[in-house]
């Protein structure tokens, strides 16, 4: 089976760990020169401007331009999708996490009344 271009949406957009790491530093709103992602990052600058340029067709990234400078910034509402669909999953960490909570203070309280019984 063929695997879905990068550009199709934002879900196949941010497979790639590089476009997440960019959309980090993205993540304070603010606009960003290519060459401030490049120095965050030490990515190569072209390697940084295809991922902006894949982040900018699903619509993760909008770009201005000032000049001969191109300026990025985020536009978290293209990735609410991805939001949504991880969300669907919370309550099964929220369960996870209980369960290793239960755990760690059952061995801390066994541990607890070892210790006390020692002592004895």
């Amino acid at each position: 089976m063929a695997r879905a271009a990068t550009t199709t949406d934002v879900f196949n957009a941010i497979a790639e760990p590089r476009r997440r790491e960019i959309l980090h530093v993205l993540r304070d709103g603010k606009e960003h020169a290519v060459g401030d992602v490049v120095s965050r990052l030490g990515m190569s600058q072209p390697t940084v401007s295809k991922h902006l340029g894949v982040l900018r067709k699903v619509g993760a990234v909008t770009v201005s331009r000032r000049g001969q400078m191109r300026l990025y910034r985020l536009n978290a509402r293209k990735l609410k999708p991805v939001h949504d669909w991880a969300k669907t999953y919370e309550r099964y960490w929220n369960n996870q996490l209980d369960r290793l909570q239960e755990l760690v203070e059952q061995k801390v309280a066994t541990r607890s009344t070892k210790e006390e019984d020692e002592a004895c």
